[in-house]
């Protein structure tokens, strides 16, 4: 199926791209991807060398006539977010990736395509090992885990980057100039509230599925259904309805970025499944009317699975479902600063309880840190009332947006002069390794740009063909434009 992408133009970069998804890279296991790399580096004569925690600098000299130039950095992650349908047949680890051309489309089959940030390393491989594109001498960074941890950025190795400007090649619509992104933190929620041995008649399992998914960014402002918001919301209006509902399993969403597009939970009652689906019946037709437009696959279905032999306690799966169920979700607050920009949101990611042990994650994410914080501490305060121990990890800052900047200027005005239009120059309420490498490089000036990408961290997710060209045309032309050192 690849050989179909292959074909498309430019086809140095989906020639490229198609290799790379050859290759299994979930995050936290580049390094087969990092030693093709290295390799590709290596055949084309390049300078080539891995820091202590994987990523990955080629430097590439510039063509004649742009020695004079200032040094770009191109940077893109190499690693990809693994969704896949629950039907879907696919082992991330050992497979590559299987694509299909869809009119102006390329999808995977049932699985994410890795256009998030495939693309990007696929655009620096092709002009890496191109003798016709007219560059200033560069500095190509592949960081590995940038979507579970941002722990190449994080961890890059001191004063390795020589270069004056960064072009970060992340951004998922071909008309954006990126210029600012948020933080984030990572938030892990712990209690064991153990068992005991059921005492109901009947046992069912709810299962939402078929939520649109997205990522827990730049997807957060459309309203997109939580799979495990809309579990939680069933089980307490059912037990508001006098049934019981005693947790045996509960089981939803998956990484940290990606908006939960299926949860489960399997409860001890004393109503059968005939009589929960008679009440679920209104209840389910209401969601489904709430979510009808950014939704329209989202189902809630009901199994009899027989009594569960051991639950959690009914008091404790009160206070298991009461603290789901006001935790925090979607936005918090608009920037007042950046019209249409998400300042704090917050995503419950990650619900899981068997044998009684249970646990959430979030990823709560903000432009202003000290917001982010308390965010997170407001966040962190629902749950250990409800008796949870509370833990933070993987914090990274926001990039601060600078609109007047040199190389946001040049970004401008050629795009303008190229596509007789106006781009849209704003900050994204997603985690960019600018922000990182920007603390860690202060005189570094920064731009992200990419092509459309739709459906990123879902299995929907596909790139345009005609928008891959229209941005491979743009990024030559802003390799010409560099200016020369002072």
């Amino acid at each position: 199926m690849s050989e179909a992408v292959r074909q498309l133009n430019p086809s140095a970069l989906w020639g490229r791209f198609a290799d790379l998804n050859d290759i299994p890279r979930p995050s936290g296991q580049e390094a087969a991807v990092c030693e093709w790399i290295t390799g590709l580096a290596r055949e084309a004569g390049l300078e080539v060398e891995s820091d202590e925690v994987g990523n990955v600098l080629v430097r590439k000299p510039a063509t004649p006539g742009m020695e004079n130039r200032k040094t770009v950095v191109l940077q893109s992650h190499v690693d990809m977010v693994c969704q896949k349908n629950n039907d879907t047949v696919f082992d991330f680890d050992t497979e590559g990736i299987r694509m299909r051309v869809d009119g102006d489309w390329v999808k995977a089959e049932g699985t994410t395509l890795g256009a998030d940030n495939g693309l990007g390393v696929a655009t620096m491989l092709a002009v890496m090992e191109a003798n016709d594109v007219a560059h200033p001498a560069l500095e190509l960074l592949f960081t590995i885990d940038e979507e579970t941890g941002m722990t190449g950025a994080l961890e890059l190795r001191k004063e390795w980057l020589k270069g004056d400007i960064l072009l970060n090649l992340d951004t998922e619509d071909d008309r954006e100039i990126g210029i600012g992104c948020a933080g984030g933190v990572d938030m892990a929620f712990e209690a064991d509230f153990g068992t005991v041995s059921g005492t109901e008649d009947h046992g069912v399992t709810i299962e939402v599925k078929g939520g649109s998914g997205g990522h827990s960014g730049m997807d957060i402002h459309k309203g997109i259904a939580n799979a495990n918001k809309i579990l939680v919301r069933v089980l307490r209006e059912m037990m508001a309805k006098n049934a019981t509902a005693e947790l045996a399993v509960l089981d939803g969403g998956g990484l940290r970025n990606a908006i939960p597009r299926e949860a489960k939970a399997t409860v001890a009652s004393n109503l059968s499944a005939a009589q929960w689906e008679a009440e679920l019946t209104e209840l389910t037709a209401a969601i489904q009317a709430e979510y009808k437009t950014t939704d329209p696959s989202l189902t809630i279905q009901l199994h009899d699975v027989g009594a569960p032999d051991h639950v959690v306690p009914e008091h404790h799966t009160q206070a298991i479902l009461s603290v789901l169920d006001i935790c925090p979700n979607g936005i918090d607050r608009m920037s007042p600063d950046i019209e249409g920009l998400v300042q704090t949101s917050n995503n419950l990611a990650r619900i899981l309880l068997t044998d009684g042990k249970m646990e959430a994650h979030c990823l709560t994410r903000s432009s202003v840190d000290s917001e982010k914080l308390d965010f997170a501490r407001r966040i962190e305060a629902g749950f250990e009332m409800a008796g949870f121990s509370s833990s933070r990890g993987g914090a990274y800052p926001g990039w601060t947006p600078n609109p007047s900047s040199d190389v946001v200027r040049m970004m401008t005005d050629l795009y303008r002069e190229l596509y007789q239009e106006e781009p849209l120059v704003l900050a994204c309420h997603a985690g960019l390794e600018c922000g990182i490498l920007g603390s860690r490089y202060p005189h570094l000036d920064m731009v992200s740009f990419g092509p459309t990408i739709l459906g990123a961290h879902s299995p929907d997710e596909r790139a345009s063909v005609s928008s891959v060209a229209k941005y491979w045309d743009w990024f030559q032309e802003a390799l010409k434009r560099i200016p020369e050192h002072a």
